[in-house]
């Protein structure tokens, strides 16, 4: 369990993940639990956690996947869910509580501060460490809380180019609007891409204490709606395209209309007779705890 955290830390974060980041994430989340959970799914087959172990999943969200690695570890086991937005901690809880899941627990928390106790002997993350403000200390912190000989196991984007759906609308949106110089609102952090270079990363977690580091490509299309119009809400609203227009304000909305054409224009060739699909590239990374 955590010992300590300075809930001053990464404010502007945290509003950004407690607030409209939260409720879009509510807004979509039969989307990406999915879309998303394909990419943790295969992390978990290749990197899988023990029966019997002590697991952190770092950056949680809604829970679902604490409540599969629950599942794998069994009753022997126990996992620990963290995440800096208590709004999301608060629908984990609720959510495991409604399923029956009991060897899961969820605090609110800012990996950054937090101190965790040498008990995990597996921490995992599904697109949550890339989102990091200072992430060497922050994967520090979670090495100190794994046992020698723990492993970590995390999903993060690949480069833009290898996610078109996302870069193309991106792209696009940028010529309607700029990244203001000042705005009053929250920004998500370092942004999804963070961690998309294996060199950069490689070097964040060798910072931090791990070895053993490895990678391993992972391509699975993610289903981005069910129709045209529902899939460009979603690219509208989240990721790369989705925060510049937040950011931007009311001149976004004013240009809306132009963006969303434009946008519909380049991810045209993603919708198929069963829903619009983007082509999606992670990577999962490895490491190890040397004690």
């Amino acid at each position: 369990m955590s010992t300590t955290w300075d809930p001053t830390t990464n404010d502007e974060q945290t509003e950004a993940w407690n607030g409209v980041l939260f409720d879009r994430f509510v807004q979509f989340r039969h989307l990406l639990t999915d879309g998303l959970g394909q990419h943790g799914e295969v992390a978990l087959k290749v990197n899988p956690p023990q029966p019997g172990d002590r697991v952190l999943d770092i950056g949680c969200g809604f829970g679902d996947t604490a409540q599969r690695i629950a599942g794998m570890v069994g009753p022997e086991g126990s996992v620990l869910g963290v995440d800096v937005a208590s709004r999301f901690i608060d629908f984990s809880r609720a959510d495991a509580e409604a399923n029956g899941v009991e060897n899961v627990t969820f605090e609110t928390m800012d990996v950054e501060k937090a101190e965790f106790e040498q008990i995990y002997d597996y921490a995992f993350s599904r697109f949550g460490v890339q989102f990091f403000t200072n992430p060497v200390p922050a994967l520090r912190r979670v090495r100190a809380g794994l046992v020698p000989g723990g492993r970590f196991c995390a999903v993060v984007w690949r480069q833009k180019i290898d996610n078109p759906w996302l870069h193309k609308a991106e792209l696009v949106t940028k010529k309607f609007v700029d990244e203001p110089d000042e705005t009053d609102e929250p920004t998500c952090g370092p942004g999804p891409f963070a961690m998309a270079g294996a060199d950069t990363t490689s070097d964040m977690l060798l910072g931090a204490g791990f070895e053993q580091i490895g990678f391993r490509r992972c391509d699975i299309p993610i289903k981005m709606g069910d129709d045209m119009d529902e899939a460009i809400a979603l690219i509208t609203a989240l990721g790369p395209a989705g925060e510049a227009i937040r950011l931007a304000g009311e001149r976004a909305e004013e240009v809306r209309p132009q963006i969303e054409a434009a946008v519909r224009e380049v991810i045209a060739e993603y919708e198929g007779e069963d829903g619009v699909w983007g082509p999606a590239s992670t990577w999962i990374v490895s490491a190890v705890n040397p004690g």
